[in-house]
């Protein structure tokens, strides 16, 4: 039997190493590069790094953030990326326990991060993930939670309000305040978590958003028309939603039962 106090720290190592993966996902699918070739490499002087220098936040700090060939400073993204995903993992261990439900949630959990930084530094959400991400979603849900019926409805759902609130926005200021990635985004949301998790995801990732954009006005770092990246507040949301959102959905909904 799997010790429920170990478990989530075994699957945490293993994040880890994912989580240097993910890195090389947030870099390179921008670009439009292979995620598999060439191997890591530096990407200032090109030389290769050797698989000690690999080793997650270890290698970083080992070379105290800097190219062992060139010099050249490597971002604290990576360790952080790093840090995180096995943060993630372990709380989805936990959370979840080993079963099978478990795998899909680390897949999600992986695509929400690299869609979270990806959106940061880019202000793009790649179809590749996103339009991906929706299929695998649903033909996960046929065999397990939300089910294949609330996953559809969350499709609908969640590329349709989206969409909604993006073309009322454009009617009524004339200019575009939201991207097409964002819908494609909650529909994939939909497709792993079902309609609950996605009316949750709105609302989470809508205050997340005001607060940052206020924020940002308050300090005279942006303005109205200022494009936050709404991908990685979807990202915050949807993971929260992953663990609590349909409890929460069916909390709110019982005072109207």
């Amino acid at each position: 039997m799997t010790d429920p106090l170990v478990f989530p720290w075994v699957v945490a190592v293993f994040g880890l190493m994912i989580g240097s993966f993910l890195n090389v996902c947030i870099y390179r699918l921008p670009r439009h590069e292979s995620v598999v070739f060439p191997p890591s490499h530096c990407t200032r002087c090109g030389k290769a790094i050797a698989w000690y220098h690999n080793l997650p936040i270890v290698g970083w700090l080992v070379l105290r953030g800097r190219c062992a060939s060139c010099g050249d400073r490597i971002s604290i993204i990576y360790p952080l990326v790093e840090a995180l995903t096995g943060a993630v993992f372990a709380l989805n261990a936990w959370w979840f326990g080993p079963t099978p439900l478990l795998l899909v949630r680390l897949l999600f959990s992986c695509v929400l991060i690299v869609l979270a930084f990806i959106d940061i530094e880019h202000r793009i959400l790649p179809n590749r993930i996103t339009l991906s991400g929706i299929v695998v979603g649903f033909l996960a849900s046929v065999w397990l939670l939300p089910g294949w019926r609330s996953s559809l409805i969350g499709i609908l759902i969640g590329g349709g309000v989206l969409w909604a609130i993006g073309e009322l926005y454009f009617r009524l200021r004339g200019v575009e305040g939201m991207g097409m990635g964002d819908v494609k985004m909650l529909a994939m949301i939909g497709a792993f978590l079902g309609w609950k998790a996605v009316l949750f995801t709105v609302l989470l990732a809508s205050i997340l958003g005001a607060i940052v954009g206020l924020a940002m006005m308050a300090g005279r770092k942006g303005d109205m028309k200022y494009a936050l990246p709404f991908g990685t507040f979807l990202s915050i949301a949807a993971l929260t939603a992953s663990f609590v959102g349909d409890r929460f959905v069916d909390w709110y909904l019982s005072y109207y039962s």
